[in-house]
């Protein structure tokens, strides 16, 4: 029984591979769109009910503008590549969170959410739009679903389980916690460092392509890197690189986004 169940755990692995598109990275994902998105767009709505949107109309606009501007070079990039079902799948939205923590993020099918005390470290609009293409990026190449099917693997010996609003078993809700936080940090996701570095990179290309200036992601990094000085890294550098780290990898992929980018057009 167990050689057989370590078979089929084998299997569901090598039929779940798939490449990260641009960087090339091989992953392993178990968790399909149609099990995580409907409990990601619940959880969504039940964040927004409990916490304060900005009352700041400038800034809420630019969030948002900066937002579709970064999810329509995605849907391009998408589209052009034979992912229409899955650019169909997207439900865009962006809100702003009248919260001074340094935060942002995006869940599956394209959910997101600044908080105002992040606007600092943006700067200005290409500042947004690096940490927007940053968020964004992590939805894209479906980081979420890999962090849940590592959880799975670990939790349930490496056997997916159907998840989702309607699903009552105790374990899977524990798991969505586990791997999605609630309260204030719902959505902030135990990324790793492979998952952190991969955002910048494509989170930069869909900068481009939106038309913003990508010298600005680098700058938003040294402006986190002030902030933080010698002192224990805000919430969302909790997992992320060091800064110098994702400044110098950041300067080197510059020309190689810049050439992605252009394989698309600019906007």
């Amino acid at each position: 029984m167990k050689k057989i169940i370590t078979l089929g755990v084998l299997f569901l692995f090598i039929v779940s591979c798939s490449t990260v598109p641009i960087t090339g990275r091989k992953r392993v994902n178990l968790v399909s769109d149609a099990q995580i998105l409907p409990a990601s767009f619940a959880q969504y709505e039940g964040f927004l009910k409990e916490n304060k949107i900005s009352s700041n109309v400038k800034m809420t606009n630019e969030i948002q503008d900066v937002g579709m501007n970064i999810s329509k070079a995605v849907d391009k990039f998408m589209r052009a590549n034979g992912m229409v079902s899955e650019a169909d799948s997207y439900r865009w939205e962006f809100n702003l969170i009248d919260d001074e923590t340094v935060n942002a993020w995006c869940m599956p099918g394209g959910k997101v959410v600044f908080y105002t005390g992040i606007l600092p470290i943006c700067d200005n609009t290409d500042g947004i739009a690096a940490v927007m293409g940053h968020e964004v990026a992590h939805a894209f190449a479906k980081h979420g679903q890999e962090r849940m099917t590592s959880a799975y693997g670990q939790q349930l010996g490496g056997i997916a389980v159907a998840i989702g609003t309607n699903n009552k078993d105790p374990k899977t809700r524990a798991l969505w916690n586990t791997v999605y936080g609630v309260g204030s940090t719902v959505g902030m996701l135990a990324y790793s460092r492979t998952h952190e570095t991969e955002a910048d990179k494509l989170g930069m290309v869909f900068m481009i392509m939106a038309g913003y200036k990508p010298e600005e992601a680098v700058n938003v990094w040294i402006r986190m890197g002030q902030r933080a000085g010698g002192q224990a890294p805000p919430e969302f550098l909790s997992t992320h690189p060091s800064n110098e780290s994702r400044v110098k990898n950041l300067r080197a992929y510059l020309p190689t986004a810049i050439e992605q980018a252009k394989k698309y057009g600019v906007q």
